[in-house]
């Protein structure tokens, strides 16, 4: 029976762990240090809950199903679940996640040597999406590409940028703003703007490609198939959790570099700038251009594997049409992306860590007595709280507001909590009535 060696299973995990760390996951964190200031605390344990643990709980979910969304979607009906699928794979696929990867790598790797314009901008994606795609077409070969040559790289300069902000801080805490303005209210900002990593719904993503470069290494067995990508689940949630923590602690102590940035873009600029110099700006690039360039192979492989099996077209033709989209819709610009992406985060990310909950938490009796009804009630809140992100403002009910952690971004906890323990005690009696009386 083929199994992986020791060394095999650090890469697998290095390569889950670049497959995670991408755009969102450089540039959210320095900001929402800055925020916190001195409720940093509250606000990295939220932000580590999102980023680090609903990922984590994802690739284990779906590596003891075998790694595939249809299969964890199985409960709630085919055409439910393939939309669902097709929501989740579009949102951190062409629309939004992978075009980000291009537009981040830009903006903080190579405008500050070439200028920040829309020609530039256009050469370099065309470039970028190349090199996607050009590796995106053997993803039996991610395990050597990333976990075992671009992923060491990586690591290395994330090691020296992370170890400066954690021992050559620039200052004090800074002063926390009005919405982190208490521990409390600094966990539900980090927890909200943990989403923005788009990690939690990448996870249900990544297990397939994660599952798939096991079997690719000649490993048969499913019992060591959900053992390994667990395995590779841990090491990549500790990488991830390292970087969170030094950038978090690096924009919440660089309030005199940067106190006017709106966006972690500038902030870890302004840093490394004032930490390394010009050889700073090199550092940075790296980090960016290695980490989005991981990242982007990764979304592009699941997509196109999920794509090719729902259309029946091929998987290479549908790499090359992903990455041609990708690249249009990633010249529309980083703020515009952000800024289109945070409705569709908060509408889809209730529905999403329901399904990661429900798939861990019991073997039901009939799932789907479980399932429809709480993912149901958490679509409708996570539709509520779209329109409130859109200003829709009479299509959110009044009473929406006086639910317990609706001020918070997180009034949909409450009603999904409440209807799972409805569910579940009536799929438990059902299960008893159901069961045969013994003589």
């Amino acid at each position: 029976m083929k199994t992986l060696k020791t060394r095999d299973i650090v890469a697998l995990g290095f390569m889950t762990f670049a497959l995670f760390l991408g755009a969102g996951n450089i540039i959210f964190p320095p900001i929402v240090g800055m925020a916190a200031g001195g409720n940093l605390l509250g606000a990295a344990i939220g932000f580590l809950l999102t980023g680090v643990g609903l990922p984590l709980l994802g690739v284990v979910a779906l590596a003891r199903v075998g790694g595939g969304l249809d299969t964890l979607t199985q409960p709630i009906g085919r055409i439910a679940g393939t939309a669902l699928a097709c929501a989740i794979y579009l949102t951190i696929g062409p629309l939004f996640a992978t075009p980000r990867t291009a537009t981040v790598s830009f903006e903080m790797g190579l405008a500050p040597f070439v200028g920040n314009t829309p020609v530039m901008l256009l050469v370099f994606t065309i470039a970028y999406f190349s090199l996607v795609m050009l590796l995106s077409l053997f993803p039996g070969k991610l395990m050597d590409n990333i976990g075992k040559l671009i992923t060491p790289v990586l690591i290395l300069a994330l090691a020296i940028l992370g170890g400066a902000a954690i021992f050559a801080p620039v200052g004090g805490y800074s002063t926390a703003t009005a919405d982190y303005s208490t521990q409390m209210a600094a966990f539900a900002q980090g927890f909200l703007q943990g989403y923005q990593t788009m990690d939690a719904l990448a996870s249900l993503v990544f297990g397939i490609v994660i599952v798939n470069a096991i079997k690719a290494a000649g490993v048969a067995d499913r019992r060591l198939h959900t053992r390994y990508a667990i395995y590779a689940g841990l090491i990549a949630a500790t990488g991830l959790g390292l970087v969170y923590v030094s950038l978090l602690y690096q924009g919440a102590t660089s309030g005199t570099l940067a106190g006017n940035a709106a966006t972690g873009v500038q902030i870890l600029t302004a840093y490394v700038q004032h930490t390394f110099g010009s050889a700073g700006l090199y550092l940075l690039a790296a980090v960016i251009l290695l980490a989005c360039l991981t990242t982007g192979v990764g979304l592009v492989s699941a997509c196109s594997a999920f794509f090719s099996d729902l259309t029946g077209f091929s998987y290479r033709g549908v790499v090359v049409a992903l990455c041609i989209f990708s690249a249009t819709v990633a010249n529309q610009g980083l703020a515009q992306l952000i800024a289109v992406a945070v409705p569709v985060l908060v509408g889809i990310y209730p529905v999403a860590i329901a399904l990661i909950a429900l798939s861990l938490m019991h073997r039901w009796g009939q799932p789907s007595r479980v399932y429809i009804p709480v993912m149901l009630v958490a679509l409708l809140f996570g539709l509520l709280d779209a329109a409130k992100a859109l200003q829709w403002t009479t299509l959110v009910p009044e009473w929406l507001e006086h639910l317990p952690g609706a001020a918070l971004g997180m009034g949909w906890v409450t009603p999904v909590a409440a209807t799972l323990a409805i569910a579940a005690c009536a799929d438990w009696i059902s299960a008893r009535q159901q069961k045969p009386a013994k003589a």
